[in-house]
């Protein structure tokens, strides 16, 4: 082999071991809510970084160090990028199309509150966004998540949701139809840093898994922790309910990332392009 080739051959190598790693493999999925794996390289310390002005919740495979990076639903498809140190380093976010849900609601309220209730609303989301900023230095337990309940998927992430003929917010989250009361176990190991009983969401837990990744369940029947609580991998957070706006009982379950909701699928192996 001519002596030129030796390291170019040896830079390919390297690339390709960690463009196919395992977590890349894993939740490389870079659409409109979904996860991009950005490579940062194999510093000795762990590089920080940041996207769209958020920190990015940072990993190390084996030498190397990886951003996993969320992508809001409301990115559109092209070239972004993300900042560490000095650098900017892209990525490419291609395309993916959502469905669309119907769903008549008896309640009014719950499609045009009132001023009370909107102004209950508005208090209650601000609690809410703050949690999902919420960026601790823990780096997560697993990157692998176990689902929450067993059951099948009622509702996917992404959807185009019209209640009574209204467009409203797509669905951020996993619905799985499990009878009310099943235990939901969280995915990862962490430290709950909201509960609530919420209008749209009722019964709600988050839990802080480390570095901005963030799981919520709502709806829930029973609130089974408390904030500052500890759980591991697996830990009782509460049991499935119908609070809030729901039209029967079922698991919801959020996923955020640097503060961006992303499709929980990505993360039991369930994605769909």
């Amino acid at each position: 082999m001519p002596r030129f080739l030796a390291p170019l051959l040896l830079l390919c190598l390297t690339f390709n071991a960690h463009a196919d790693s395992y977590i890349t493999r894993l939740l490389n999925k870079p659409v409109p809510g979904g996860v991009a794996v950005v490579d940062l390289g194999s510093a000795a310390q762990a590089p920080k970084a940041s996207y769209q002005g958020k920190p990015v919740l940072v990993v190390k495979e084996q030498n190397n160090w990886l951003a996993i990076v969320g992508v809001p639903l409301t990115v559109k498809p092209g070239t972004q990028q993300i900042s560490s140190g000095h650098r900017n380093l892209s990525f490419t976010v291609g395309n993916k199309k959502y469905p669309e849900q119907r769903i008549t609601l008896k309640n009014k309220q719950q499609v045009n509150p009132d001023p009370d209730n909107l102004k209950r609303i508005e208090g209650e989301l601000a609690e809410q966004l703050q949690a999902y900023r919420s960026f601790s230095p823990n780096t997560p337990s697993n990157l692998l998540l176990d689902k929450p309940v067993n059951g099948p998927l009622s509702s996917k992430f992404g959807v185009r949701r019209f209640f009574n003929g209204e467009e409203r917010n797509p669905h951020a989250g996993l619905d799985f139809a499990v009878p009310a009361g099943t235990p939901i176990k969280t995915p990862a190991a962490g430290k709950v840093i909201l509960v609530g009983d919420y209008f749209f969401n009722g019964n709600t837990v988050f839990v802080d898994h480390g570095q901005g990744f963030i799981s919520m369940f709502c709806h829930m029947s029973k609130i089974d922790v408390k904030v500052g609580q500890q759980l591991a991998r697996g830990g009782v957070v509460g049991k499935v309910g119908a609070t809030g706006r729901a039209t029967g009982p079922h698991m919801h379950w959020n996923v955020s990332l640097n503060d961006a909701r992303v499709d929980p699928a990505i993360f039991i192996g369930a994605f769909q392009p």
